[in-house]
């Protein structure tokens, strides 16, 4: 079981970085690029919901930091498949109350992708998205990049 779950990080971190190699040409205007890149999330967000089906959600307990990351990474691509996306929520919400994961992790991106909401996303209200998150308001957080005090 060890080998299995220490083969199951790999794959996910595999797949994460994967994501960040295409990402970038996958925004681009070449259209190959683009459907190379919805090709990609589309195996990884199927790839997801086999390793859902099999393991639940993919803890940093059971599979490591960088896995569980790269795990919500590939969730939050899969934004033409809403099914994998709320599970992935909902398994992710499961794991935070039962104090299996942070609620750091449930923050969404800072700034989404053009036309991506996902499945409970509220983006004129960022800061009710935050609240009771660990994340703290967004202003805050913007403050603390730019290196200067939160007015």
């Amino acid at each position: 079981m060890a080998h299995d779950i220490a083969a199951l990080a790999a794959e996910l971190e595999e797949m994460a970085k994967a994501d960040h190699r295409l990402a970038i040409r996958g925004h681009g205007e070449d259209p190959a690029e683009q459907l190379a890149w919805r090709r990609l999330t589309a195996r990884h967000g199927d790839r997801l919901n086999e390793i859902m089906d099999a393991y639940g959600w993919p803890t940093a307990d059971a599979v490591g930091e960088e896995a569980a990351r790269a795990a919500w990474l590939v969730a939050q691509h899969a934004d033409r498949q809403l099914d994998v996306q709320r599970r992935a929520l909902d398994l992710l919400e499961q794991a935070v109350a039962a104090g299996l994961a942070s609620p750091r992790d449930l923050a969404p991106p800072p700034r989404p992708h053009a036309g991506q909401r996902g499945p409970r996303a509220d983006l004129r209200h960022p800061d009710r998205r935050r609240a009771g998150r660990g994340t703290g308001p967004v202003a805050l957080r913007r403050a603390r990049a730019r290196g200067r005090p939160a007015r």
